[in-house]
């Protein structure tokens, strides 16, 4: 399909004047999520959105928001898991609306909350806001919600994964029934789903992907390496390639350990975690996005909603606690449509995670070793086959730390041995 072909924004029934600022942004084709949101969204049916991460939900829920305000029509609120996600989308939707003096308040914790108060004695127009501290504000009296006739939950399921629901269901309770409620999330679990039936009328399901998969432009790979030498892999990885780098550890204070291994190794990294301040984080995004810092380490509080162009690569340094999240993370390299590279570093006692994620995502990660990495020349690219690409037959550990497949299968055989005789014995 030629370019004249693809749907436009204009297409889809936006507005002359907010069409002009999109255009002014180069944003002129609307992505899968976009095209089949705005239009429903404008006509204020409540939608339940699956999609995955980097497709461009905030324009399918925040172009709709626009266009209804803009005829009087109420106000909006949206809630999402982090503050760093709830900074880059009131930051989209203000520059959107600054034209046509749209108000908007931005409620997160970590900060202040008087510039807070003062914004909603404005009574803004859209609201976008993290739960915890949207609920602080609606006790103390500062927030109404009488008027809100537009609600989005953006990210769903990592809100019920941080353990929000108690404080969603309340704030969903204040808000009057007459309204258009719009629910976005990379997966579909049961309590999300409860929670769409419960508090939302006859909405229209749009699944771009299927929950949990990965995206199809990003090449994914696992080295098998003991834990004592993944910081000298890490660094071996990082100089065998060019561009930014984001790099997922499990824990805030494995983050700051390796951060600093690597500024030992004279490469520019920062660490990203709940431990630093608010004002730490926004530095430390601000400085990757600006390439001041080439590798960025850090948790999960990085894995949705990141907005960096051209991540090169992401390295899950240690693999995530909660098999979802491997997609998130992943989700931050290959965005709008652009090829991205993912590796995963797995201990030899982490097979069972590795079997869960290759179901997940309904594919094996490639297993490579040395240099192999995503070389660029075609010699050196492991072969893609219907098994595993086949390691050097030998049952000892190779010098650098990482295992032969062969030797992590039989590794991951005796376990399960050993654990279903311990079950017998139980």
């Amino acid at each position: 399909m030629t370019e004249k072909e693809l749907i436009t924004f204009g297409d889809l029934g936006i507005s002359d004047d907010l069409l002009r600022i999109l255009n002014a942004k180069n944003l002129i084709n609307p992505t899968p999520i976009q095209e089949q949101c705005i239009s429903l969204g404008m006509e204020g049916k409540d939608i339940v959105g699956i999609a995955q991460t980097g497709t461009g939900k905030t324009l399918a829920f925040g172009l709709p928001i626009i266009e209804q305000i803009l005829k009087g029509e109420g106000q909006a609120i949206i809630m999402l898991p982090t503050r760093e996600l709830a900074i880059q989308v009131e930051e989209v939707l203000y520059e959107l609306g600054k034209r046509f003096k749209l108000r908007t308040a931005l409620l997160i914790g970590g900060v202040s909350s008087r510039p807070q108060k003062q914004a909603l004695k404005e009574n803004p127009d859209i609201i976008v806001a993290t739960p915890g501290r949207l609920i602080d504000h609606i006790h103390q009296g500062y927030c109404r919600l009488h008027n809100t006739n537009i609600v989005v939950l953006d990210e769903a399921d990592r809100m019920l994964d941080i353990g929000f629901m108690p404080q969603i269901r309340e704030i969903l309770q204040s808000i009057p029934e007459q309204r258009q409620t719009m629910l976005f999330s990379a997966t579909m679990p049961k309590e999300i789903a409860q929670l769409s039936t419960q508090y939302m009328k006859d909405p229209v399901r749009i699944e771009v992907s299927p929950a949990g998969t990965s995206a199809q432009n990003i090449e994914q790979a696992a080295y098998i390496v003991r834990s004592e030498k993944k910081n000298e892999l890490l660094s071996k990885t990082i100089f065998e390639h060019k561009g930014s780098i984001l790099v997922f550890t499990r824990t805030k204070y494995k983050a700051k350990s390796t951060a600093a291994y690597l500024k030992r190794c004279n490469i520019s990294a920062i660490e990203m975690h709940s431990n630093r301040s608010l004002a730490q984080r926004k530095e430390a995004l601000a400085g990757f996005k600006s390439g001041r810092y080439r590798v960025l380490v850090a948790t999960d509080v990085a894995a949705r909603g990141l907005d960096v162009d051209d991540i090169s690569l992401v390295i899950n340094f240690n693999l995530p606690d909660v098999p979802d999240d491997y997609v998130h993370r992943i989700g931050r390299t290959g965005r709008a449509g652009k090829e991205g590279k993912a590796i995963a570093f797995i201990e030899p006692n982490e097979s069972s995670k590795l079997r869960i994620i290759e179901r997940l995502i309904k594919k094996e990660l490639t297993i490579i070793e040395g240099s192999q990495a995503f070389s660029t020349s075609s010699d050196r690219r492991p072969k893609k086959s219907s098994s595993r690409p086949q390691w050097k037959k030998k049952n000892s550990s190779s010098n650098d730390g990482r295992m032969t497949y062969d030797k992590f299968k039989q590794q991951s055989r005796e376990g399960q041995g050993q654990r279903r005789r311990s079950r017998s014995r139980a």
